[in-house]
């Protein structure tokens, strides 16, 4: 049902403003290059290196960060390798290494069964 016309038949005006200034750039997305991402991802796996404030020196989200790491790690251009200040951590130097979901696990051969599955259940759910 309509709303009744009030008697002196007068009117209200109803202005409609936009989200954004009429005639202001439309923010476009922006497109990094391979190489910048490339130079990005090497930066942000070096040893000691904050993703987070990479991400926000570079203007991007930590997000995105990960999200190109992950991609470069899944074609095949980077290796994520857990860095050690003493070696393999055996006396004979033989260890195991075991790649998984884009990193290596690296563990000395006397390393104990359930030691290794804590470990690999923590990197899978990492």
């Amino acid at each position: 049902m309509s709303a009744t016309m009030r008697a002196d038949r007068s009117f209200h005006l109803i202005e409609a403003v936009p989200d954004r200034l009429e005639g202001a750039p439309v923010a476009r997305r922006r497109r990094w290059s391979d190489e910048f991402k490339a130079a990005m991802v090497a930066r942000s796996l070096e040893p000691g290196a904050n993703v987070s404030a990479l991400a926000r020196e570079i203007g991007i989200l930590p997000s995105q960060l990960f999200g190109w790491r992950s991609e470069a790690a899944g074609k095949g251009k980077v290796k994520r390798v857990s860095t050690s200040a003493t070696g393999t951590g055996t006396a004979d130097g033989t260890a195991i290494e075991l790649f998984l979901d884009g990193m290596l696990v690296r563990v000395g051969a006397d390393v104990d069964e359930d030691h290794l599955r804590r470990v690999l259940r923590a990197v899978r759910s990492a």
